[in-house]
């Protein structure tokens, strides 16, 4: 089972990055991918979990121990599967899902793809109790969510990780005309507002 990977960032997709490490090139799904950089002269640190499933193996990545920590409490909820947990990890209001959990909040735990009201019911009835350690470490993420002006290609790609993470078109379309007024300096910034403002329906 691996921990982390140290490597280079070379690839930056809406659903996932490639780190090079000792000449072998890992593809690894994370929660926003434009938090990264390519970057062939840094070496970067990468917290990691590896899947193992009956026809393959994935690797999920995450920026901090923390991070990884309440993807792997996600995990043991049933019914929550990676691609949901990395939703919530997208959001960044890591503090905000788990004071829903310790209030009980299903109709904010709703707001994620992929998790109904027997999800968010489940969750808080395995969760609730569970998370005080997290609240204690710096979650990553805290600063906001901005995003691109216009049609920028920002905006676009922005738009394509929603996609990724699994918002619907109707969510999407929705929080798109106010990102085209946003005025942000790069993908990471339109991806951050534009799940805030999915957040607050």
């Amino acid at each position: 089972m691996y921990e982390y990977i140290i490597g280079n960032v070379v690839t930056v997709t809406p659903r996932y990055i490639v780190v090079e490490s000792g000449g072998i090139g890992y593809l690894i799904y994370v929660a926003n991918p434009f938090k990264y950089t390519v970057d062939t002269l840094k070496q970067q640190k990468i917290y990691v979990y590896q899947a193992v499933r009956e026809t393959e193996i994935m690797l999920y990545g995450f920026y901090d121990e923390a991070e990884k920590q309440l993807f792997l409490k996600m995990l043991s909820v049933s019914g929550i599967g990676p691609k949901s947990a990395l939703a919530v990890l997208a959001s960044e209001d890591h503090q905000g899902f788990i004071n829903a959990i310790e209030q009980e909040d299903d109709g904010y735990l709703t707001n994620f793809p992929g998790i109904g009201k027997k999800t968010a019911k489940q969750i808080i009835l395995d969760l609730k109790g569970k998370l005080s350690d997290l609240t204690k470490v710096e979650m990553l993420g805290q600063q906001g969510m901005d995003l691109t002006q216009k049609t920028s290609p920002y905006l676009l790609e922005a738009i394509e990780a929603l996609t990724a993470l699994g918002y619907t078109k109707t969510e999407i379309k929705r929080v798109s005309k106010k990102l085209e007024k946003y005025d942000g300096n790069s993908t990471d910034d339109y991806l951050r507002q534009g799940l805030r403002l999915i957040m607050k329906k």
